[in-house]
C-alpha cells in the first residue's frame, strides 16, 4: 500500500465532464488559463483527459477532480478522485 507521501506527489486537476459514454471512464475537459508574454493578454487553453471511473458515478457536466495514475488502458492514464458538483439538471 502506498503511504501518504508517494500520494501527494500525483498530480491532481479540476474539470467539467464532457462525455460519459464509455462504461467506467469519462472524458474530462481541464481548462487552464496561460498569460500571453508579448502582448500581456490572458488565454483560456483547454485540454481532454480520459479519467477511469470505476462506479460510473459521474455523469455529463458534473465538475470532477481527476489524479494521474498508472496507464489502465492506451488512452486512460488519469482517474476520477471525486465528484465537486453534480451537474444542474
Amino acid at each position: 500500500m502506498e503511504n501518504k507521501e508517494t500520494r501527494a506527489l500525483r498530480k491532481v486537476l479540476t474539470g467539467v465532464v464532457v462525455s460519459d459514454k464509455m462504461d467506467k471512464t469519462r472524458t474530462v475537459k481541464v481548462e487552464r488559463l496561460v498569460h500571453d508574454a508579448r502582448y500581456g493578454k490572458t488565454l483560456k487553453r483547454a485540454a481532454k483527459f480520459h479519467a477511469h471511473d470505476e462506479a460510473n458515478e459521474s455523469k455529463l457536466g458534473d465538475k470532477v477532480e481527476i489524479m494521474s495514475t498508472r496507464p489502465v488502458s492506451k488512452t486512460t492514464k488519469w482517474r476520477v478522485s471525486k465528484v465537486v458538483e453534480k451537474a444542474r439538471a
